[in-house]
């Protein structure tokens, strides 16, 4: 099996691989729809595609990998330089021989990627968008309360900064209106939006916002997973005999931990089951925010636990100790 080692730019991308020969090869490609193409025809059946995570600048490469069915993994720098010991200089042929050298020794390790579908590429450009416009709503407001306090107010500069932020308010809410249609007219959206919604604590902000980060539940499939990536996953933190608190990672989705928690909030204050759990662990000596981090997991195995098994959450629902259904399954037996 034959992989080739890519890094990735806006422009171009290295391509780093062996021929048959075993010589060691280098070459360029223009990072466009026809040149990609024509380097796709010249890759042999059962070759690999070992390339840099660097955001949209690979998205028409792994698009086209998966019409010409060659396999494409993505693999984040960071992990690159860390699998590789001590390396020394960069530029994008040596980076594009580590991918492909990082390829060969951690097959087993590459995970594939598919592209996403039509609807969830235009979610995603449409998240992506209303960010930048609520970002720049937020830095227009922050300005304000700053020339509110000057002496002298300008009126046109008045006028044109409310002309402005009513502008912004209009293309968010805008924005959010397409989000949600596109949702509701897609069968498997709507099904997960309708199902992450009946959990206690879950709103439609949260539902929204973990169907375009977990691509629909597909891409993150578990709630341990999700947990690592929203960054409320406790990992050890021991060496010898040093025993450290366990810590959540910092290399974590910022937004949709702090959305999480404000749902972790809602269900410790309309949610009794959560109510009783925050309680018993207040009465144990636990601080607040580890509570709410063990809630906030909780939150995200319901929601989980939900949409996979297709039931709606039911506040009436009653977990048994898993000692009780091995006793009573053992009775039945007997009886």
């Amino acid at each position: 099996m034959q992989v080739y080692g890519i890094d990735l730019s806006k422009e171009k991308f290295d391509v780093n691989f062996l021929d048959v020969n075993g010589k060691e090869k280098h070459r360029t490609v223009k990072n466009e729809f026809s040149a990609i193409c024509g380097f796709l025809r010249e890759v042999p059946m059962g070759s690999i595609l070992c390339a840099e995570h660097t955001g949209t600048y690979g998205d028409v490469l792994v698009f086209l990998c998966n019409q010409y069915g060659v396999g494409i993994a993505l693999v984040p720098g960071y992990t690159v330089r860390h699998s590789l010991g001590l390396v020394k200089g960069k530029s994008d042929p040596v980076d594009a021989f580590r991918l492909r050298e990082y390829g060969e020794r951690f097959n087993d390790k590459l995970s594939f990627r598919e592209y996403q579908g039509e609807h969830m590429s235009e979610l995603r450009q449409l998240y992506s968008l209303r960010s930048q416009l609520v970002k720049a709503r937020k830095e227009l407001r922050t300005g304000a309360h700053a020339r509110d306090q000057l002496p002298v107010q300008s009126v046109a500069a008045n006028l044109i900064l409310k002309a402005s932020l009513d502008a912004l308010d209009d293309q968010v809410e805008q924005v959010e209106k397409e989000i949600r249609e596109i949702i509701m007219n897609d069968g498997d959206f709507k099904e997960n939006y309708s199902l992450s919604v009946s959990v206690l604590g879950v709103g439609p902000v949260i539902a929204r916002e973990m169907i375009i980060k977990t691509g629909n539940f597909k891409v993150i499939d578990t709630a341990r997973k999700a947990a690592s990536y929203a960054g409320v996953c406790p990992f050890p933190n021991s060496s010898g005999n040093m025993v450290g608190k366990s810590r959540t990672s910092p290399f974590a989705d910022r937004a949709l931990k702090t959305l999480l928690y404000m749902g972790a909030k809602a269900a410790v204050k309309h949610n009794k089951e959560y109510q009783l759990y925050y309680r018993k662990k207040q009465q144990e000596g636990k601080p607040h925010f580890l509570i709410m981090n063990n809630v906030m997991n909780k939150l995200l195995r319901t929601v989980y636990s939900v949409v996979k098994n297709r039931t709606p959450y039911s506040r009436d629902y009653i977990c048994l100790d898993p000692r009780e259904k091995n006793v009573n399954s053992s009775e039945k037996n007997v009886a």
